[in-house]
């Protein structure tokens, strides 16, 4: 029930706080000047805050009639397949931001901090917005999963002018400034071709990789997989602590001649691995200095590259 109409801006963590620890009941707001008193039966708290002129302006609304729908669930399984490869060095900020690619029918969602990259494909029914290339801070992105029921939509629109995107889901409307700078040519380096293909069981080749890191972690967090007939051997060795190899079967199709061996971060190898829904998975490689194409073999949409280690 609103008496007077006002606004007032105050510390978020505060109010969060006080409010999470009152007792149920109904809760009296009043702003006084730049205070903003808080009321309940048995308690009072006076909290300080600052004129609402002072806050950053954004948009607040979104126009159902130009913005894009995207069903919760595909999206937010979407962003959790490329999120993880975004930079974590403030150095280059547009790498810590996920590349959003809006064309007719199709969202294409990219992300890289040039180790490592991740490409995820979405059908959509119409864009509305043509082809657009954006930049979206990973953080908004995360937020998204806490907007609205799994079955519903989520609108998105962005506006050019005031270079911010605007996601809406049943009532709740989330603002953000897109990062700006030039985003790496990254179709460049998705191979064309590759001389060796392996298909292996994805949570048998987990598990290997999970045995190795126990000596990577020592190792510059280095593991080697080794191509053979009818399996992939991942190992890892370490000066203070020891070694260790497993072996995984494998469909290996092209010419390996003696032996294939290219080593990768470990944590990269669990990253992707996790972020796979189907059971098996395919590695692509063409030369051991050339990135590893990691693919989901029940989803053509999605794509992971790797870079290898120089040993």
């Amino acid at each position: 029930k609103v008496e007077e109409v006002g606004d007032i801006s105050i510390p978020s963590k505060v109010i969060t706080e006080l409010i999470g620890n009152l007792p149920k009941g109904a809760i009296n707001l009043a702003s006084e000047k730049e205070q903003l008193k808080v009321g309940s039966e048995g308690f009072t708290s006076t909290i300080l805050g600052m004129n609402s002129s002072d806050f950053p302006k954004i948009l607040n609304s979104i126009n159902e009639n130009v913005s894009v729908g995207i069903p919760k669930k595909e999206f937010v399984k979407s962003l959790s397949q490329v999120v993880f490869a975004t930079s974590l060095d403030d150095s280059r900020p547009i790498l810590t931001g996920v590349l959003s690619i809006w064309s007719k029918d199709t969202l294409t969602l990219v992300a890289t901090d040039g180790f490592r990259l991740s490409q995820k494909k979405i059908n959509l029914k119409s864009s509305k917005k043509g082809d657009q290339k954006i930049v979206i801070p990973k953080n908004v992105l995360n937020e998204l999963s806490r907007l609205g029921e799994e079955d519903e939509n989520i609108l998105f629109d962005f506006q050019e002018k005031e270079k911010q995107v605007v996601f809406g889901n049943n009532g709740v409307v989330l603002t953000s400034r897109l990062l700006e700078g030039d985003y790496p040519d990254f179709e460049k380096i998705i191979p064309k071709k590759s001389s060796i293909s392996v298909r292996t069981d994805k949570e048998e080749l987990l598990r290997a990789v999970k045995l190795a890191s126990v000596f990577a972690k020592d190792a510059a967090n280095i593991v080697k997989i080794k191509i053979l007939k009818e399996s992939v051997r991942v190992s890892a060795e370490s000066g203070n602590s020891g070694s260790q190899e497993a072996k995984v079967d494998a469909k290996v199709e092209g010419e390996i001649g003696k032996e294939f061996e290219i080593s990768f971060n470990y944590r990269f190898l669990e990253d992707f691995l996790h972020s796979v829904v189907g059971e098996e998975v395919k590695m692509e490689f063409s030369t051991t200095d050339k990135a590893g194409l990691f693919t989901d073999s029940t989803d053509s949409s999605y794509l992971h590259l790797i870079m290898p280690v120089k040993v």
